[in-house]
């Protein structure tokens, strides 16, 4: 208690050094926090909107062929629905989805697209399916995606000539109509893609009753390969996306080191030059009986006060800041996609209690290993020599 109130008083004694020490060690707590709170939260957005949209939550199956980096691949990546995943599909909890490329032509332009299809009674993904039901006098409806419709100056109502090749390789074309114009932040399953009714699709392609992805919800009991088709999990459905994530919170963490460590420079420099210009105290409470390893303790003290009162204010002034971003977002300059993720235009902050107590622990002991290092050279001195200031 007699160290921690002799430390409290001489580092309130250094005044104006002392206050600047904290106020620069608690903006740097404050900007790692927030920093790691943008990366969680973006990464959290990302998963979670790709799982609700395109992935579903309880993973995939593909057809053996089907490789989504490959598109000629695609036309050739198809078989038929196995019969045990029908109840699932009836109760909306599987999806089946085809596809096959094609081309567009919008105002005597063509464009290469991903036609897909996909069930109007689907529950597990969070797509417009249903607008694809039952279009009285609509025998070919198409549902498109924002980016898709910009693109290509589509509106709702517009038709729009789509050809494509069928199982038999003999290339059809219909007039299809834009029924509706979706808003979804998962650019994969908008930009140049088109969506059709699956069964409407099945016929175009003369495959009845045949898919080339199949979307599992999350209770389906599914977690294998099935007879013709691979299963892949969520880890394996994210993995390029998570490994992203990974890269980016990489770059983020040597940003954050360069910026701590001008801060725990100043601490350092700040311990040097008090066990400099404080030789005299030193050889004092050494010759009043204060032995080597308390001396040392009291500086480590002191330095590591610096972090505690700077995690203090960091949390005063943070707060608010810390809210603001958690609840209204961080404003993307761009559309997410341009980043190559599925992002909306904000991101919001994240802050789990494992990045809090962790970022704090992290500090904390950081503070005090730097605050302990330049007080070594106390355990060399002796009281007659710390007295005439040598």
């Amino acid at each position: 208690m007699v160290l921690l109130q002799l430390a409290l008083k001489n580092i309130m004694g250094a005044k104006l050094r002392t206050w600047l020490n904290i106020f620069v060690l608690a903006m740097s707590f404050i900007l790692i926090v927030w920093g790691k709170a943008i990366v969680v939260g973006m990464g959290d957005q990302i998963i979670d909107a790709m799982k609700d949209v395109e992935l579903g939550y309880g993973g995939q199956l593909w057809h053996p062929d089907y490789d989504e980096e490959d598109p000629l691949t695609i036309n050739d990546a198809h078989g038929s629905i196995p019969d045990e995943l029908v109840p699932g599909i009836e109760a909306g909890q599987i999806v089946p989805i085809l596809m096959a490329t094609g081309n567009i032509y919008p105002e005597g332009k063509v464009r290469s697209v991903l036609i897909r299809g996909i069930s109007p009674d689907q529950q597990i993904l969070d797509l417009p399916s249903s607008v694809l039901k039952d279009r009285k006098g609509v025998d070919y409806p198409a549902l498109i995606g924002k980016r898709m419709a910009r693109k290509n100056n589509l509106a709702v109502g517009d038709m729009v000539t789509v050809r494509w090749r069928d199982t038999n390789g003999v290339f059809d074309a219909r007039e299809v109509e834009i029924v509706h114009i979706m808003n979804t932040v998962v650019y994969t399953v908008d930009v140049g893609q088109i969506w059709f009714p699956l069964e409407t699709l099945q016929k175009m392609l003369v495959m009845p009753n045949e898919a080339t992805i199949i979307a599992l919800g999350k209770d389906t009991g599914i977690a294998g390969d099935l007879t013709g088709w691979t299963y892949k999990s969520l880890d394996d459905l994210l993995a390029n996306v998570l490994e992203l994530l990974r890269m980016k919170n990489g770059g983020g963490n040597i940003m954050y080191g360069i910026m701590f460590s001008i801060a725990l420079l100043a601490i350092f420099d700040t311990q040097v030059l008090s066990i400099f210009r404080r030789k005299k105290e030193i050889g004092t409470l050494m010759a009043l009986g204060l032995t080597r390893n308390k001396v040392i303790g009291l500086f480590t003290l002191e330095g590591s006060l610096h972090g505690a009162l700077a995690f203090i204010l960091g949390g005063i002034l943070g707060f608010p800041f810390f809210r603001y971003f958690a609840v209204k977002g961080y404003a993307m300059p761009i559309e997410g996609d341009e980043y190559g993720f599925a992002l909306g235009n904000v991101i919001y902050a994240k802050y789990g209690a494992d990045l809090l107590i962790g970022t704090t622990l992290l500090l904390m002991a950081t503070v005090v290993l730097v605050s302990y290092l330049p007080t070594r050279r106390i355990s060399k001195m002796t009281p007659t020599n710390a007295l005439r200031g040598r």
